[in-house]
């Protein structure tokens, strides 16, 4: 179960995130599964030693989501400064 709810979790993380960095209309539902898991993984590295939190999105939670959407973001913005050289 908890795997279905890591997908649930990244899609909805991928696609929220896709939405702020306004890449939503070159993304589907795959890659925003894809990049909420990614950006997940990218938050947890992030806020565990920088902030002292541990979120997972394998057990549902509100800092969990939240730390998912913002690797996601952070993921966006690396993937857009490399294809376009800035961030939007």
């Amino acid at each position: 179960m908890g795997w279905i709810i890591a997908i649930i979790v990244g899609g909805v993380a991928g696609w929220l995130a896709s939405m702020v960095m306004n890449r939503d209309a070159s993304m589907g539902i795959i890659a925003n599964v894809i990049v909420g898991c990614v950006g997940s993984l990218i938050g947890n590295a992030l806020a565990g030693p920088l902030l002292g939190v541990q979120g997972t999105v394998q057990a549902f939670s509100l800092t969990g989501l939240l730390i998912a959407i913002a690797g996601a973001i952070v993921l966006l913005a690396i993937v857009n400064l490399i294809q376009r050289g800035r961030v939007r």
